[in-house]
């Protein structure tokens, strides 16, 4: 299940959690073809005793089998806090009246990270917005919590209302995250970045950065309509699907100087981000979730 449309495949079982197993340990398996060899996504459940320290968490079933002292991993100790951002706004259900959509894409990589970050013993929360938070958890490892996000993720790919021209404003929710959250975080944004005001966007990034948070952007994008915009050669109507706006034109007739306009735009935002030591991953619905999970890792690899 490496790309979105098995994924949906496999979603008549109805199981989010499943799914983003699967999309993981397919993962797993093939590191050995893959240039990310050697990163660890495998966690520890206990550490070694430290002499003097409370022998409170010491797990003595285990030392009975191996005659070593470890002691039992709780939440407080995990590695990392993480909170990962779905931007909800009407443009991330494009394609429209398709499944396989940005929001699909992100839902269903947020579900692969979130396993994968437990895997990890990483404590991670989420937040969904659009012009404003809709809702946002706490970062925490246990079991309990992990069925809580899934629920939020399924209810959140499911719902069959689709906000009509819902805008969004990533601005202000980065600076409202970066006000709530008090612990050293990595925080990982999956949006569309289009129309977004560049000065106000960096603004809230260098707020997340100085309070010490690492921060990871994925753009997410449909690069063959978004991009190449392969398209019928015939004029057209295009609806921006967040304020309604209309504009008629012939894909042909503009492709050139759109995609020059494009590659500028986003070359601009890779090399501000670099500046901010930020993470820009863009992620095309159509490209298997390998290639996200293995920019995700080389992140946590840095952070961690």
């Amino acid at each position: 299940m490496s790309t979105l449309q098995d994924v949906i495949e496999f979603q008549k079982f109805d199981n989010l959690e499943w799914c983003a197993r699967q999309i993981v340990e397919g993962f797993i398996t093939g590191q050995h073809k893959s240039p990310y060899h050697g990163f660890s996504v495998e966690f520890a459940e206990h550490r070694l005793y430290n002499q003097g320290e409370s022998v409170k968490h010491i797990d003595w079933k285990l030392y009975g089998r191996t005659d070593k002292l470890f002691v039992k991993l709780f939440e407080e100790e995990t590695n990392l806090r993480c909170n990962i951002l779905i931007d909800t706004s009407s443009s991330m259900y494009f394609p429209a009246n398709q499944r396989a959509n940005k929001l699909a894409f992100a839902g269903y990589s947020a579900a692969a990270l979130i396993h994968l970050l437990r895997r990890q013993r990483d404590a991670v929360g989420l937040t969904f917005f659009a012009d404003q938070i809709s809702v946002q958890t706490d970062s925490k490892l246990s079991e309990a919590h992990a069925k809580m996000l899934y629920a939020e993720l399924d209810k959140l790919l499911f719902n069959k209302k689709q906000p009509v021209e819902q805008k969004t404003n990533v601005a202000d929710v980065l600076h409202l995250v970066a006000e709530k959250m008090h612990k050293r975080s990595l925080i990982i944004l999956f949006s569309d970045l289009f129309a977004q005001d560049e000065q106000s966007l960096f603004a809230a990034f260098e707020h997340l950065k100085h309070n010490k948070h690492e921060v990871v952007v994925f753009n997410v994008t449909d690069n063959a309509r978004e991009f190449d915009l392969a398209y019928p050669n015939r004029p057209m109507c295009f609806v921006d699907m967040e304020t309604g706006e209309r504009i008629k034109l012939n894909p042909n007739e503009i492709r050139t100087a759109y995609k020059e306009s494009l590659d500028k735009f986003l070359a601009d935002l890779r090399v501000r981000c670099a500046q901010y030591n930020i993470e820009f991953i863009n992620a095309d619905i159509a490209q298997p979730f390998d290639n996200l999970l293995a920019e995700f890792l080389i992140k946590r690899t840095k952070v961690g």
